[in-house]
Formats: C-alpha cells, sequence, structure tokens
C-alpha cells in the first residue's frame, strides 16, 4: 500500500520529487520521511501550525539549513532528477536554480539597480550592458520598473515595503532559477500589498515552480494550485488546493483549517 501511495506522489513529470527525506538537528528530528512532489509552474502551498517544519522543509530544498551546525539529513530531493543532496552538488549552482525570498524583505542600502545585479555579479557576470538588461527585464517581471519610472538609481530603502518585497523577488529571479521559495513573503504586508504579491506570484508560475509557506489559509485558498499540509515535522496530507480545503480525507487538516487544530 504505502509503495503505491510513493508512486502516485512522486510522478517522473514533477519538478521536484521528494523522497522519504528526514532532517535532524543534533538529535532532534525535525522533519520525517517527507514524500511529495512539486508540479512545474504550479504554486504549491505549505501549511501548518507554527513549529510544524514548514520553513525547515522551505530552506531543504536549496540547502539553506546547511548553515547551521549539527544538522544532517537523510533521504532525497530531486531537482530534475539530480539529487540536490548527492556528492558533488554546487550548493552555488543550486541555490542559482531555486532562489528564495524571506519573511521580510532583505533589502540592502543600496540602489534598487546594484540590490538586483548583485546576484549576478556573485555569479560573475560583469558586463555593465548584459547587467542593465537583465536588472530591467527582472524589475519588469515583478512591474516595478513602470513604478520606478524606469530609474533604478533610486535608494532601495526608499521603496515601500511592499515594493521592496517585490525588489527581492526581482532579485530572486534575476539569475533566472527554475523554481522560486516564498518564505510568508507578505507576513509584514497590508492586504493591499499582499494582493500585488499573489497576483505577481499567478504571472511568474508561467515562468517558475513556485514554493509559498504561509501561515493565512485565505492566502493558500485563493493563490495555489496546490497544498501540502504538515503536523509535527510530518505531511499529513497534500494534493490539489481545491479538494484540500473543501474536501480533506484526514481529519486533521480538515481540524486545521476549520481552526479547530491550533
Amino acid at each position: 500500500m504505502e509503495e503505491n501511495r510513493s508512486a502516485i506522489l512522486i510522478p517522473e513529470t514533477a519538478k521536484i520529487r521528494v523522497k522519504d527525506f528526514n532532517l535532524y538537528y543534533g538529535g532532534f528530528h525535525a522533519l520525517k520521511d517527507i514524500t511529495v512532489s512539486f508540479e512545474k509552474n504550479a504554486i504549491t502551498a505549505v501549511i501548518g501550525p507554527s513549529g510544524c517544519g514548514k520553513s525547515t522543509f522551505l530552506r531543504s530544498i536549496n540547502r539553506m539549513n546547511d548553515t547551521i551546525k549539527g544538522v544532517s539529513t537523510r533521504g532525497q530531493i530531486l531537482l530534475d532528477g539530480k539529487d540536490i543532496y548527492g556528492p558533488g552538488v554546487d550548493v552555488t549552482w543550486l541555490r542559482s536554480r531555486v532562489g528564495m525570498v524571506f519573511q521580510r524583505p532583505v533589502v540592502f542600502p543600496l540602489s534598487v539597480f546594484d540590490n538586483v545585479a548583485c546576484a549576478l555579479r556573485v555569479q560573475g557576470i560583469t558586463d555593465r550592458t548584459l547587467l542593465s538588461d537583465i536588472v530591467e527585464e527582472s524589475l519588469k517581471a515583478v512591474d516595478l520598473w513602470d513604478e520606478l519610472k524606469g530609474n533604478p538609481k533610486q535608494p532601495a530603502l526608499s521603496l515601500s515595503l511592499g515594493n521592496q518585497q517585490k525588489l527581492c523577488i526581482a532579485r530572486a529571479i534575476s539569475t533566472r532559477p527554475d523554481v522560486i521559495l516564498l518564505d510568508e513573503p507578505c507576513s509584514a504586508l497590508d492586504p493591499i500589498a499582499t494582493l500585488r504579491i499573489e497576483e505577481l506570484m499567478w504571472t511568474l508560475r508561467e515562468k517558475y515552480t513556485i514554493v509559498i509557506v504561509t501561515h493565512n489559509m485565505q492566502q493558500a485558498a485563493r493563490a495555489s494550485d496546490y497544498t501540502i499540509f504538515m503536523l509535527d515535522g510530518q505531511l499529513v496530507e497534500w494534493g490539489p488546493t481545491r479538494d484540500i480545503f473543501t474536501n480533506p480525507k484526514d481529519r486533521r487538516t480538515e481540524g486545521y483549517i476549520t481552526g479547530k487544530l491550533a
């Protein structure tokens, strides 16, 4: 029975396939036997109570947890069939393929242009014309270019909080990744800015595979194609968002989305 379930969960066509993935913080078992897939050009929301392992799981997809002392893993996370935890994997290459945007905008005290270009310069791109073209393309993709009136030289810290988050997304896509990870990107934003980020996500999914961690049930319901529900480091249930929110198969999922499970 379990083998059949795994076969359904991880189709070969998926952009990311996670197989029996475990993560430990020293002796603490944080993620437990997670098997799931992320479809190409789709938005997957990861929901669950605080401390359930959502952000840890998200950071595992581009190995951000590697920076934490004592972390160890078991199992596989496959990006286009390649095990990102396999021997010889270049983590810098991985993070250029899997971009990440954090809960609060991480904006450097530089110009808008330099905030986007810094990711490209890390990759060794120094040609001014090429940098300018990619920066402009990235800012247009997140609907910032017109707001800046074509002037990316203005200080990034002068932007509104919502536009700073858009800038962070522009920086993440400047390296032309395959996947964008969003860790509660709207938690510090007002409702109007939140809706704009959600609209942006729908536009970006035409080119990227998007995974978003959110505590906002309404956001997960309206802004994702698939939803994963996690509890105590385990994947409880996942599937099309409409099914998860209207006909959950696990009583714990139903309890959480109806507010009966804290």
